[in-house]
């Protein structure tokens, strides 16, 4: 092995390693994957698909009503969830239907016969705080049960379901 040989092995191990990190450094940072487990999401999302979250949005970003969010939940559990409330908001389920602010909260994504139980947000929800909900309101832990979550909880933005293949979609 002469000199030129060494060189090049060095040069090409140099850039795995590169890359290596730099993958390592986008998983750890910046996206993650995450896969749907249960029916709290239900018609949106389905038992078993895999999401891109986007772990670096809401560093530099608010986070917004509708968003879909992973979040932290009993220190081994991660959720997924829809904002619902932001910080200021106040926040109650009448007959069926999301009011915030007074108003009626119009949500496309669930279904019109979906039939689920009052509840009520005792005060405005506190800053860095958010109301989080299942589009399946009869089969979903959210802030319902869980109460408010934090900011510090928001894992990530759930950006591009990648799996099953044919149901591929930017969120």
């Amino acid at each position: 092995m002469d000199w030129l040989e060494i060189k090049e092995f060095l040069k090409d191990s140099f850039k795995a390693i590169v890359f290596i990190i730099v993958v390592l450094v986008l998983f750890i940072y910046v996206v993650s994957i995450t896969q749907v487990v249960g029916n709290s999401m239900h018609p949106t999302l389905e038992n078993g698909e895999v999401l891109v979250l986007n772990k670096f949005k809401y560093k530099i970003f608010d986070v917004k009503r509708g968003d879909i969010v992973s979040l932290k939940y009993a220190n081994t559990k991660y959720l997924i969830k829809r904002i619902i409330g932001l910080p200021g908001d106040t926040v109650y389920i009448k007959d069926s239907k999301v009011y915030i602010n007074n108003e009626v909260y119009e949500e496309f994504y669930i279904s019109k016969d979906l039939k689920y139980e009052d509840f009520n947000v005792q005060s405005t929800i506190p800053e860095n705080m958010y109301f989080v909900l299942g589009d399946n309101r009869v089969d979903s832990i959210d802030s319902r049960e869980i109460g408010l979550v934090s900011k510090s909880d928001i894992i990530g933005k759930a950006s591009i379901r990648i799996w099953p293949l044919n149901k591929f979609k930017f969120l």
